[in-house]
Protein backbone atom coordinates (compact mmCIF):
# COMPACT_ATOMS: atom_id res chain seq x y z
CA UNK A 1 0.00 0.00 0.00
CA UNK A 2 1.38 3.50 -1.36
CA UNK A 3 1.33 6.44 1.09
CA UNK A 4 0.18 8.98 -0.57
CA UNK A 5 1.95 12.72 0.29
CA UNK A 6 -0.18 14.59 3.00
CA UNK A 7 -0.36 18.38 2.49
CA UNK A 8 -0.18 20.22 6.24
CA UNK A 9 -3.31 22.67 6.73
CA UNK A 10 -3.46 25.39 7.88
CA UNK A 11 -6.15 26.48 10.80
CA UNK A 12 -9.10 27.78 7.99
CA UNK A 13 -8.31 24.57 6.11
CA UNK A 14 -6.18 25.47 3.44
CA UNK A 15 -2.47 24.33 2.13
CA UNK A 16 -0.16 25.74 3.98
CA UNK A 17 3.35 27.62 2.66
CA UNK A 18 5.75 24.78 4.40
CA UNK A 19 8.18 23.05 2.80
CA UNK A 20 6.91 19.63 0.84
CA UNK A 21 3.39 21.72 0.99
CA UNK A 22 2.06 21.91 -2.64
CA UNK A 23 0.62 25.13 -1.93
CA UNK A 24 1.28 29.29 -2.32
CA UNK A 25 1.94 31.69 0.01
CA UNK A 26 -0.86 32.62 2.36
CA UNK A 27 -1.41 36.45 1.23
CA UNK A 28 -2.22 39.46 3.31
CA UNK A 29 -5.11 41.16 3.42
CA UNK A 30 -6.34 42.61 -0.05
CA UNK A 31 -5.43 46.47 -0.73
CA UNK A 32 -2.37 46.10 1.94
CA UNK A 33 1.62 46.51 -0.15
CA UNK A 34 3.80 44.96 1.70
CA UNK A 35 7.28 46.82 2.14
CA UNK A 36 10.29 45.16 2.37
CA UNK A 37 10.44 45.55 6.03
CA UNK A 38 7.07 43.80 6.23
CA UNK A 39 5.35 47.27 6.09
CA UNK A 40 4.72 50.59 6.78
CA UNK A 41 3.53 53.75 7.06
CA UNK A 42 4.23 55.44 3.65
CA UNK A 43 7.11 56.99 2.84
CA UNK A 44 7.38 60.66 1.88
CA UNK A 45 7.85 60.01 -1.70
CA UNK A 46 4.71 58.00 -1.67
CA UNK A 47 2.94 60.56 -0.34
CA UNK A 48 1.71 62.75 -2.74
CA UNK A 49 0.15 66.46 -0.79
CA UNK A 50 3.01 65.23 2.27
CA UNK A 51 5.27 65.71 -0.30
CA UNK A 52 3.67 69.03 -2.19
CA UNK A 53 3.14 70.28 1.26
CA UNK A 54 7.11 69.73 2.19
CA UNK A 55 7.84 70.88 -0.65
CA UNK A 56 6.09 74.06 -0.23
CA UNK A 57 7.43 74.35 3.24
CA UNK A 58 11.15 74.14 2.22
CA UNK A 59 10.38 76.56 -0.35
CA UNK A 60 9.26 79.30 1.95
CA UNK A 61 11.48 78.84 4.27
CA UNK A 62 14.68 79.49 1.50
CA UNK A 63 12.17 82.57 0.96
CA UNK A 64 12.89 83.70 4.58
CA UNK A 65 16.44 82.33 4.80
CA UNK A 66 16.79 85.42 2.02
CA UNK A 67 15.06 87.83 3.87
CA UNK A 68 17.24 87.15 6.78
CA UNK A 69 20.47 87.42 5.20
CA UNK A 70 19.80 90.75 3.07
CA UNK A 71 18.04 91.55 7.09
CA UNK A 72 21.66 91.34 8.90
CA UNK A 73 23.39 92.35 6.26
CA UNK A 74 21.26 95.77 5.95
CA UNK A 75 21.20 96.27 9.90
CA UNK A 76 24.63 97.39 9.65
CA UNK A 77 24.17 100.37 7.76
CA UNK A 78 24.53 104.12 8.86
CA UNK A 79 21.23 104.46 8.68
CA UNK A 80 19.59 101.71 10.75
CA UNK A 81 17.14 103.26 13.55
CA UNK A 82 15.95 100.68 15.87
CA UNK A 83 12.01 99.92 15.38
CA UNK A 84 9.99 99.06 19.23
CA UNK A 85 7.48 96.96 18.46
CA UNK A 86 3.98 97.73 18.95
CA UNK A 87 2.30 96.03 22.22
CA UNK A 88 -0.20 94.00 20.70
CA UNK A 89 2.15 92.02 18.67
CA UNK A 90 2.68 89.91 22.20
CA UNK A 91 -0.95 89.68 21.82
CA UNK A 92 -0.79 88.75 18.98
CA UNK A 93 1.66 85.48 19.35
CA UNK A 94 -0.45 84.26 21.83
CA UNK A 95 -3.37 84.44 19.55
CA UNK A 96 -1.69 82.73 17.49
CA UNK A 97 -0.07 80.17 19.13
CA UNK A 98 -3.64 79.46 21.40
CA UNK A 99 -4.84 78.66 17.80
CA UNK A 100 -2.45 75.85 17.25
CA UNK A 101 -3.06 74.07 20.57
CA UNK A 102 -6.98 74.54 19.37
CA UNK A 103 -6.22 73.10 15.92
CA UNK A 104 -4.82 70.17 17.69
CA UNK A 105 -7.92 69.54 20.10
CA UNK A 106 -9.70 69.43 16.57
CA UNK A 107 -7.43 66.71 15.33
CA UNK A 108 -7.94 64.26 18.34
CA UNK A 109 -11.57 64.85 18.33
CA UNK A 110 -11.76 64.24 14.48
CA UNK A 111 -10.14 60.79 14.52
CA UNK A 112 -12.43 60.41 18.04
CA UNK A 113 -15.09 60.87 15.57
CA UNK A 114 -16.40 63.16 17.76
CA UNK A 115 -18.06 65.27 14.76
CA UNK A 116 -19.53 68.54 16.68
CA UNK A 117 -16.97 68.57 18.59
CA UNK A 118 -14.37 68.85 16.06
CA UNK A 119 -15.52 71.04 14.12
CA UNK A 120 -16.44 73.03 17.44
CA UNK A 121 -12.49 73.22 17.58
CA UNK A 122 -11.53 73.99 14.32
CA UNK A 123 -14.17 77.12 14.02
CA UNK A 124 -11.85 78.27 17.11
CA UNK A 125 -9.32 77.90 15.23
CA UNK A 126 -10.09 80.01 12.60
CA UNK A 127 -11.63 82.57 15.05
CA UNK A 128 -8.16 83.04 16.36
CA UNK A 129 -6.84 82.93 13.08
CA UNK A 130 -9.10 86.29 11.73
CA UNK A 131 -7.86 87.83 14.96
CA UNK A 132 -4.07 87.26 14.44
CA UNK A 133 -4.86 88.90 11.04
CA UNK A 134 -6.89 91.54 12.64
CA UNK A 135 -4.36 92.47 15.56
CA UNK A 136 -1.50 92.70 12.58
CA UNK A 137 -3.63 94.90 10.43
CA UNK A 138 -3.70 97.23 14.06
CA UNK A 139 -0.50 96.74 14.54
CA UNK A 140 -0.03 98.54 11.00
CA UNK A 141 -2.35 100.95 11.61
CA UNK A 142 -0.44 101.80 15.34
CA UNK A 143 3.04 102.39 13.64
CA UNK A 144 1.55 104.54 10.52
CA UNK A 145 0.03 106.70 13.46
CA UNK A 146 3.44 107.04 14.76
CA UNK A 147 4.67 108.58 11.92
CA UNK A 148 6.54 105.22 10.67
CA UNK A 149 5.60 103.75 7.54
CA UNK A 150 7.32 101.09 4.96
CA UNK A 151 10.17 103.57 3.89
CA UNK A 152 11.00 105.39 7.02
CA UNK A 153 13.80 103.40 7.90
CA UNK A 154 15.57 100.00 6.73
CA UNK A 155 13.89 98.60 10.34
CA UNK A 156 10.56 99.99 9.27
CA UNK A 157 11.04 98.27 5.88
CA UNK A 158 11.56 94.75 7.05
CA UNK A 159 9.28 95.07 9.63
CA UNK A 160 5.93 95.86 7.10
CA UNK A 161 7.92 93.36 4.65
CA UNK A 162 8.57 90.43 6.51
CA UNK A 163 5.31 90.52 8.38
CA UNK A 164 3.23 91.03 5.43
CA UNK A 165 4.71 88.65 3.97
CA UNK A 166 3.48 86.21 6.97
CA UNK A 167 0.17 87.46 6.83
CA UNK A 168 -0.14 86.28 2.90
CA UNK A 169 0.77 82.73 4.09
CA UNK A 170 -1.37 82.95 6.91
CA UNK A 171 -4.51 83.96 4.29
CA UNK A 172 -3.43 80.94 2.40
CA UNK A 173 -4.07 79.04 5.72
CA UNK A 174 -7.51 80.36 6.54
CA UNK A 175 -8.37 79.40 3.03
CA UNK A 176 -7.59 75.64 3.79
CA UNK A 177 -9.11 76.05 7.10
CA UNK A 178 -12.71 76.83 5.19
CA UNK A 179 -11.92 73.86 2.96
CA UNK A 180 -11.14 71.38 5.91
CA UNK A 181 -14.25 72.91 7.64
CA UNK A 182 -16.41 72.23 5.00
CA UNK A 183 -15.20 68.68 4.83
CA UNK A 184 -15.91 68.00 8.39
CA UNK A 185 -19.53 69.58 8.17
CA UNK A 186 -20.23 67.09 5.14
CA UNK A 187 -18.33 64.07 6.75
CA UNK A 188 -15.94 63.72 4.07
CA UNK A 189 -13.76 62.47 6.17
CA UNK A 190 -13.66 58.40 7.21
CA UNK A 191 -13.96 57.40 10.76
CA UNK A 192 -10.30 57.13 12.69
CA UNK A 193 -8.41 59.51 10.04
CA UNK A 194 -6.16 61.89 10.98
CA UNK A 195 -7.96 64.01 8.17
CA UNK A 196 -6.31 67.62 9.56
CA UNK A 197 -2.84 66.29 9.48
CA UNK A 198 -1.57 68.05 6.48
CA UNK A 199 -3.27 71.50 7.40
CA UNK A 200 -2.08 71.19 11.19
CA UNK A 201 1.47 70.81 9.93
CA UNK A 202 1.25 73.83 7.48
CA UNK A 203 -0.62 75.67 10.25
CA UNK A 204 1.92 74.92 13.18
CA UNK A 205 4.58 76.33 10.64
CA UNK A 206 3.35 78.94 10.13
CA UNK A 207 3.13 79.45 14.03
CA UNK A 208 6.98 79.02 14.03
CA UNK A 209 7.62 80.95 11.45
CA UNK A 210 6.19 84.31 13.47
CA UNK A 211 7.75 83.01 16.45
CA UNK A 212 11.32 83.92 14.45
CA UNK A 213 10.46 86.18 13.00
CA UNK A 214 9.48 88.39 16.12
CA UNK A 215 13.05 87.14 17.41
CA UNK A 216 14.71 88.60 14.40
CA UNK A 217 13.08 91.77 14.61
CA UNK A 218 13.23 92.76 18.17
CA UNK A 219 15.22 90.17 19.98
CA UNK A 220 18.46 89.66 18.20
Amino acid sequence: MSNAPTHALDHAGRPSSGEGGGGGPVLGPPGRSEGPAGGGPSSLFGDAPRFGLWLFLGTASMLFIGFTSAYILRRASGDWRPLSAPPILWLNTAVLFLSSATLEGARRRLRGWDIPAAQAWLAFTGILGVSFVVGQVLAWRSLAASGVFLSSNPHSSFFYLLTGVHVAHLLGGLVWFMADFVRIRRLAFTPGEDGLRLFATYWHFLAVLWAYLLFLLFVY
